[in-house]
């Protein structure tokens, strides 16, 4: 871990909650905000969360499967999201999901006219800011979780 965490205290809820109180407790909310809020798919919050956990490489994240209304995706779909072109498992709202959150990522600049054309063929503009959100917050809150080697200790508050 990069950061000195007093004896006693849990990694992520003293980063999060008392290190910088001000900021580190609306993150949390909003981190929060997109799963309890969320209205994507199941699949295509999982592709977009799973590719963005890939690129991050925050071990919690990869590990972690979003459960709602008791069902989670299929143990096979992790692999599948590292495939998204060419899996079968995906339809196409999937596949874009995983190729928006690659691309948002990595070289968001190749967000083309054609990029866009094709996505709104399959989502509504309200669903590709969803979308967005949902990216920024893992890409952001993912990546520091890593850096700081927290995702080594990171639960969830309701999974603790």
């Amino acid at each position: 871990m990069r950061i000195d965490i007093p004896e006693g205290k849990d990694p992520i809820n003293y980063v999060w909650g008392e290190m910088v109180p001000g900021i580190g407790i609306a993150a949390s909310m909003f981190a929060m905000a997109v799963y309890e809020h969320s209205t994507l798919g199941l699949r295509e919050f999982e592709a977009a969360r799973l590719t963005i956990a890939n690129v991050n490489g925050c071990l919690f994240c990869l590990d972690w499967r979003t459960e709602r209304d008791g069902e989670k995706v299929e143990e096979e779909f992790a692999e599948a999201v590292t495939n998204w072109r060419t899996t079968d498992r995906f339809d196409e709202r999937t596949r874009l999901a995983a190729e928006f959150a690659l691309l948002y990522a990595t070289d968001h600049h190749a967000i083309d006219d054609a990029f866009w054309d094709r996505m709104f063929e399959h989502y509504t503009q309200t669903e590709t800011v969803e979308l967005s959100m949902c990216i920024g917050s893992w890409m952001g809150f993912g990546r520091l979780n890593r850096i700081y080697g927290l995702d080594a200790a990171c639960v969830l508050p309701s999974h603790q």
